[in-house]
């Protein structure tokens, strides 16, 4: 399934805002028939379809489910830990967006602190 180009630009662009030692450690990688952002090799966000995929902290993620845009990633009918699929009405506005972006990089460095 191809992925939503214009998000990935938006993506792109969102990263861009973030202080340089953020900005400067995100990767691009296929992943999950789309793409994805990586922080220092640990994913943060992906676009799959229409879809924008994060990566949530685990003390975020049932106030992240609550939302009406949100629902787990499950790619194989079961939902996979720490990752939600938000729909296009989730990230409309940049600022939506942002706090998307912003949670998948505070996953990344939870990850990488536990390291």
């Amino acid at each position: 399934m191809p992925y939503q180009e214009e998000l990935a630009n938006r993506i792109r662009n969102a990263f861009r805002i973030f202080p340089s030692e953020i900005h400067d450690a995100i990767q691009e990688k296929k992943m999950f028939g789309g793409v994805a952002f990586l922080y220092k090799g640990k994913m943060t966000v992906g676009v799959a379809g229409d879809d924008l995929m994060v990566r949530v902290p685990a003390e975020k993620m049932a106030a992240s489910l609550e939302q009406d845009s949100v629902r787990p990633m499950d790619f194989t009918n079961r939902p996979m830990k720490e990752f939600v699929f938000v729909s296009e009405k989730g990230y409309e506005s940049e600022e939506q967006l942002q706090h998307w972006l912003e949670l998948g990089v505070s996953h990344a460095q939870q990850k990488l602190n536990e390291l």
